[in-house]
């Protein structure tokens, strides 16, 4: 079958490219035409759009770059009008998704959503959307499914596709990784300030602002794959280092983490690594998100589907210094830290086991 594959972030990159190798598994004419990044490229197929051009950050960033995101919108219909895939599938990405799925329904396309756009958090109404041109949607948080029950659509909870990539992943010696990389012997704490370079820019400063008070500790960025090497340098100095494309491992090595919200912070979770929740926007992006968003008290996705706070978030100006400082302490040692590893263990349990890729699999072959 041909398969059309729409991924605009570095975290649909990486289930994307998880249900590539599924679907391959199972269908041994499988065809790819997709939008996405390099972990989808390694799974063969055409690369149309890498996402790194398409990631654009907040309202502000969004009504700055609207030309762009309508051509490019203009250019993936045509794309799929010119090479008539057998399905359609989407993942997360709403904004852009869901005018997709309109177009390829009525073009006679199956459309699959895989990972369901957080319409819980907002935008409740784009549930309708959905019942009108998405023929099975999958949904990989428990609560998820309730939601769309509660709406009268039908979805299907096939797990979370983290628990996939991280069951894949070797022992690792921290010394060796620490010499590859040409770190020191300290303890590491992980800074993880996001994929965008907006997003980046704004959170980096900030979470290097607590090093006078971890002398003890050398501080390593995890840099994203779609923004350059040398994008990092005016970062790094004796004491604050950078590792690109190895995520996983720089966390398996950390003691903890500072982390910008998103799925950055589940992986870290579930990667068993203490960390501290960062998020700040611009105030004209952050003040409509507050008017919009309802309902929702968390903000970091381990505290939403644990329905409590497990790992601390701090927002707009509760982000200071004094705070991260506070409460990376607090997850460096003691009762907090001991508190955190245990609730993780139960995190685990509530996404239930393994397989998500090839249920997801098995759901878009039966369309």
């Amino acid at each position: 079958m041909k398969y059309y594959i729409i991924a605009g972030e570095a975290s649909g990159d990486l289930h994307g490219s998880n249900l590539m190798k599924a679907l391959k598994q199972k269908d041994s004419t499988a065809e790819f035409r997709f939008w996405g990044g390099d972990l989808m490229a390694q799974q063969g197929g055409t690369l149309v759009k890498h996402y790194r051009d398409l990631a654009f950050m907040g309202f502000l960033e969004v009504a700055m770059n609207l030309r762009t995101i309508l051509n490019n919108i203009k250019f993936c219909k045509e794309d799929i009008k010119n090479n008539r895939p057998d399905v359609l599938i989407l993942v997360d990405y709403p904004g852009f998704n869901l005018r997709i799925a309109k177009f390829a329904k009525e073009l006679g396309i199956k459309v699959v959503y895989y990972i369901s756009p957080q319409l819980w958090a907002w935008k409740e109404g784009r549930v309708e959307i959905i019942k009108k041109y998405v023929d099975e949607m999958m949904v990989i948080l428990p609560f998820e499914e309730d939601f769309y029950t509660k709406h009268g659509v039908h979805s299907h909870f096939v797990g979370h596709p983290l628990l996939d990539a991280i069951s894949t992943l070797q022992n690792i010696d921290v010394e060796e990784f620490k010499k590859e990389n040409n770190l020191n012997e300290k303890e590491i704490i992980a800074l993880l300030p996001g994929s965008r370079k907006q997003e980046v820019e704004k959170m980096l400063e900030m979470m290097l602002s607590v090093r006078p008070y971890f002398k003890e500790y050398q501080f390593v960025i995890a840099g994203a794959p779609s923004l350059p090497k040398e994008f990092y340098q005016n970062y790094v100095d004796e004491n604050v280092h950078f590792v690109s494309n190895k995520t996983y491992d720089l966390l398996r090595c950390s003691k903890a983490a500072l982390v910008t919200s998103g799925t950055a912070t589940l992986e870290t979770a579930l990667l068993n690594v203490p960390e501290v929740v960062c998020y700040r926007g611009s105030k004209i992006s952050y003040a409509i998100a507050k008017r919009l968003v309802k309902n929702i008290k968390y903000i970091s996705l381990v505290n939403l589907i644990m329905d409590r706070e497990v790992v601390k978030e701090l927002i707009q100006n509760d982000l200071n210094t004094k705070n991260l400082v506070e409460e990376l302490k607090k997850v460096l040692e003691g009762e907090k830290r001991s508190q955190l590893l245990r609730d993780y263990e139960l995190l685990r349990e509530k996404l239930g086991g393994k397989g998500a890729s090839e249920n997801a699999a098995d759901v878009i072959l039966k369309v």
